[in-house]
């Protein structure tokens, strides 16, 4: 059998201002494509199905597009929640979805699920582990000593029957790491010394029972441990940090014969992600401009800040995220000893010394009291302030 790995979709995501909906879609029939070049049999989607608990409408009407695309095609597809997704919501309907093979479990209930099949003489077991904390699990296990999220893991794994004559192959949502090395991190999530976006840390060994890990929750397409344990990596660049990221889809061939078979299809955006880099002149040359419909995060070397920069960027480049600066001021401040610059100090001269130390000037009257109204309506400051 062949099997499609997917994580992170994120349906629903937004970059800065920008709506992804139509990005989302581009990538999903391009691997609806590859699915029919390459005979999948099954997709395997390991969590973050969506990008917030209560998706909007064009989130679940996009995932609904998706599904139903598999299931005309008769490819089974087995989902799990992560730790973006509402188990409920994404739950709804999974009695009525698994008569058209689409099997999601969304909510850990004691139990760790696998659906079975037969592939000529090949047994194929198909676990899936929906997103779990350590509390959860403590409630099903409440004789077992239960204190981190890899506790949990290994807990309900041995206590789970796995005939190792069969294929094995778990879809799950976590944070593997392997010996003595984290996995590279894409950036969309926050990291922590033991945890990434506050799930803590599993080691790979756990699984050694799974001829295939399908892994979801780090957005760099990568290995963990042995090449048949791996993160699927988002199919969209989300965050700055992924810019230089290629992104693919993993192909899963399971027979009898050999050992899991695993090929990378890359994955082309219909806009790409960019880091541009330069004076804002060098930058909107037209000799420079390339590529103008892709969203694109521009640092600007020049010295003087320059007004309404994003307008200007945005004649040229419409789908520019966010602007930033590296010059000489922005380079002092990075150096610069801040500890006690808010000691005893009013709102107008913290502000002031800020606007001083970043630009090399005082701060006007004017935009003193731009700042002053942004703060009360932030509630950071009293009106008598």
């Amino acid at each position: 059998m062949k099997f499609l790995h997917l994580g992170d979709l994120h349906l629903g995501k937004t970059l800065g201002d920008f709506d992804l909906i139509k990005d989302q879609k581009y990538i999903l029939d391009q691997i609806l494509c590859v699915a029919d070049k390459k005979d999948i049999d099954g997709v395997l989607i390991a969590g973050d199905v969506y990008d917030k608990a209560v998706p909007s409408e064009a989130a679940t009407k996009l995932l609904d597009y998706f599904l139903s695309k598999l299931a005309y095609k008769g490819i089974k597809v087995f989902m799990v929640s992560g730790n973006h997704d509402s188990d409920e919501r994404l739950n709804y309907g999974s009695a009525l979805f698994a008569s058209n093979q689409i099997f999601i479990s969304a909510g850990f209930d004691g139990t760790l699920h696998k659906q079975s099949f037969v592939d000529g003489n090949t047994g194929i077991d198909i676990y899936m582990l929906p997103f779990v904390k350590a509390s959860q699990v403590r409630h099903y296990f409440p004789d077992k000593n239960i204190k981190s999220y890899d506790d949990a893991v290994r807990t309900i794994i041995k206590n789970t029957s796995i005939n190792k004559n069969n294929k094995n192959i778990l879809v799950a949502h976590q944070f593997v790491a392997g010996k003595g090395e984290d996995p590279a991190l894409a950036g969309s999530e926050s990291v922590g010394t033991r945890s990434v976006g506050m799930v803590e840390k599993i080691g790979y060994d756990c699984f050694d029972d799974f001829d295939y890990v399908a892994l979801g929750h780090i957005h760099s397409p990568q290995r963990v441990g042995r090449d048949s344990l791996r993160y699927a990596g988002s199919p969209l660049k989300y965050s700055l940090s992924e810019a230089n990221n290629e992104k693919s889809v993993p192909v899963i061939t399971v027979s009898a014969e050999e050992r899991v078979r695993i090929e990378l299809i890359p994955l082309k955006p219909q806009r790409d992600m960019r880091h541009i880099k330069g004076t804002l002149k060098e930058l909107l040359d037209k000799k420079n401009v390339k590529a103008p419909e892709d969203f694109i995060y521009a640092t600007l070397t020049d010295e003087d800040i320059i007004n309404d920069a994003m307008g200007i960027f945005q004649q040229v480049y419409p789908n520019t995220v966010r602007i930033d600066y590296d010059n000489s001021h922005t380079r002092e401040l990075e150096q610069a000893d801040i500890s006690s610059i808010a000691e005893n100090k009013s709102f107008s001269a913290l502000i002031g010394d800020f606007y001083r130390l970043m630009y090399g000037c005082e701060m006007t009257e004017e935009e003193m009291d731009v700042m002053r109204t942004a703060a009360r309506e932030a509630g950071v400051i009293n009106e008598a302030d």
